[in-house]
Order: structure tokens, then sequence, then C-alpha cells
């Protein structure tokens, strides 16, 4: 039913504008008592075999939302409504920002995949931070915050633009995800480098302490797809080194040669990040050798090109604690969730693994073995 409104409607219509009006739909049945319970109940039917403990917190599931989707936290209970185990939030900057020009979000929809140049368009941390104090859950669920620097600040003055976010938004998140990886804002992707990474990450640690004494609220970071091998051992090893809790592997890609892309020229020459089904080799590849270096001393996200339970699954086995999505949403619809959880479910009572934590990284201590 879905493919079919999709064909007919949402293709049709300008990529940003259907997400406007999908989102608005999810919120306004979030809204409606009544509405919201029944919607829940058909989209998000809990397994109690999924269950999933991660960076010291308990989720129904391991498969989320990934940032990018609800920018300034207006839909959390509605993407709970749909089923997601947890709802990452952002990319939030300290001030507020428009972001880049229209259009800036494009759909390859052969490739099943996306392009946008979005440029962290959002209401900025002080009012994000004020809408998530205020929220009044309906629908249990964990939510991070992912935050990233403001286009405007200088590169030499990044981390105090990042402290400011840490410091309005720890108190509200169940944990905090600080992104260098988006390709959209100029000079971003440098502070991946570790000489300058570890100063940012130990300034955002301890921000968040500051502004949380009373709970250690979990960090994470987010890393691109593009980086070489030997960067990615060199970010896992700082993250250890730093007691980071996790490394979400991974965010967009620059590249565009490579990955089989049959949509026509000019939408593939769009300037932005890809996601969706061509990053799926890549981020997987990462994600593996991130696993096979830190192993359980982190927690590990795996997202990029997860479209189905299969794929979700093949996260878990390559290391993955969570899982997350955004693209496939967009082409799969409201019943994306539960067929995710559906998968998942049937896939851990036909293999050897009691539970789905016995499964995380099975594949890479096979090969290790």
């Amino acid at each position: 039913m879905y493919a079919l409104f999709f064909r007919l409607f949402f293709r049709r219509m300008d990529a940003e504008r259907a997400h406007r009006l999908a989102f608005g739909w999810i919120r306004l049945a979030a809204r409606i008592p009544v509405l919201r319970t029944y919607v829940a109940a058909a989209l998000a039917p809990r397994y109690t075999g999924l269950r999933t403990e991660a960076l010291g917190l308990r989720m129904h599931g391991p498969f989320g939302l990934a940032a990018g989707f609800d920018k300034n936290a207006v839909a959390i209970d509605g993407m709970a409504m749909l089923g997601f185990d947890h709802v990452e939030v952002g990319t939030v900057t300290a001030r507020p920002q428009p972001g880049n020009p229209p259009r800036r979000l494009f759909r390859l929809v052969p490739d099943r995949a996306l392009i946008n140049r979005m440029g962290f368009n959002n209401d900025g941390s002080a009012a994000v931070a004020g809408r998530l104090g205020a929220r009044r859950e309906v629908f249990r669920t964990v939510v991070g915050v992912n935050i990233g620097k403001t286009k405007v600040v200088p590169e030499d003055e990044a981390v105090g633009d990042y402290v400011t976010s840490a410091e309005r938004l720890a108190p509200h998140a169940d944990y905090l995800v600080v992104n260098v990886s988006s390709p959209n804002t100029p000079g971003l992707r440098d502070l991946q480098a570790v000489d300058r990474l570890g100063p940012l990450l130990t300034a955002v640690r301890e921000a968040a302490d500051r502004a949380v004494p009373g709970r250690r609220v979990p960090l994470l970071v987010k890393i691109a797809p593009d980086l070489a091998d030997e960067d990615i051992d060199a970010v896992a090893d700082l993250a250890v080194e730093l007691g980071l809790d996790g490394i979400i592997a991974t965010n967009t890609t620059i590249a565009r040669d490579g990955l089989g892309l049959t949509s026509p020229a000019g939408l593939t020459r769009e300037t932005g990040g890809l996601s969706g089904a061509p990053l799926k080799r890549r981020s997987l590849e990462v994600l593996r050798r991130l696993y096979a270096r830190v192993g359980d001393r982190l927690t590990l996200v795996g997202v990029g090109g997860v479209e189905d339970a299969e794929d979700a699954w093949e996260r878990i086995l390559a290391g993955a604690t969570l899982v997350q999505g955004y693209s496939a949403f967009i082409y799969e619809g409201p019943f994306w969730a539960r067929a995710i959880h559906k998968g998942l479910d049937a896939r851990l009572a036909a293999s050897p693994y009691r539970t789905l934590a016995d499964a995380v990284g099975a594949d890479v201590r096979k090969v290790a073995a």
C-alpha cells in the first residue's frame, strides 16, 4: 500500500516538501490519544527477545532512528509510536541556523538512496534544550542528542561551540553524539583528525559532566565512511583511550564512484552526503573494522544502508549493539520498524545465540578465531 502511495504521490513531490508533510502527519497522529494508542499497537509490538541494554540504558530493542529526521526534537513520541526503540535528534548546533539554500534534498529512487546538503538546519541548542526540558513523555523511548558545529563559527573556536551545546543539552539527553562527519559544513570533517578530535571530545565530556553532575551522560562520536582504514583505527584507539562510550558508524558519504549508482547523472552529481543502499557495503566494512579493534570495550552503532531485517542482523553480527536507519524509512514507510523487529526476532530464534547480546560481533570473532 505505501509503495503505491509513494509512487503516485510522494515521488512526484519535492523531497523536502514531502518530508515536511509526512513529518506533520506523524506529529499530528501522536497528539491524538486514541489514535496514537492504536497506531502504536499496530506498528510497535514488543518482542521480549529483542530487549537491549546499551550505554547503561534499557531499550525495547536495538533499532532506532538516526539523526537527521527529527532535527529539532519535535516528534520523539511520534517516532516511538512508529516503533523506533531509540530516537536520535539533531544535528543541533549552538546557534540557530537555516542551513543551506534549497534545493538541498534529493531522492535517488532507482538506487534507494538520498543526497542531502541540508547544512545542519535547526533551531539551535537553547531552543531544543527548552523543548526537551518541557517534554511530557507519552511513549517511553531513549533519546539521543547529536551535536555539531555552527557554520559561521571558525574552526579554531569549534571546541567552545560544541561545549555550549553540550552544556545545554546534556541534562535532557540519554546520550550525546559529537558529529564531526557531515560533509555539509565546511571544515567539519577535519575535526576527525585525532590531534583535533581528542581535545574536542575531552572538552565535551567535561562539559557534560559539569552540566549533569549526578549522572554520567554517555558520549559517542559519529564518523564518516570516507575515512582511510588507518584513520578508523586511530579514532577507535582514541575513543578507548578517552573512555568514550561508543562510536556511530557511519555518516553519509561524499563518494559517488564505485557505488554502482543507476540514477540519472544529473542527480548523482549533486553535492552533499549520499545515504541509503549504496552505502551498505562500506558502512559494514567500517563497523567490522571497529569491532575487530575495540571488541566489547565500546558500544558500536551500525548505520548506513540498513534497509531490512537482514541488514540489521548483519550489523549485529558485525559488532553493532544498536542499529539505526533513516533513508529506507522514506521508501518503506510507517511499517518499516515493525518489519525489522519481526525479522530480527525470527533470525534470533533461528540462530545459535540465546540473546542479541550473544550475537553482537559473532561473525568478526569467528574470523579472528
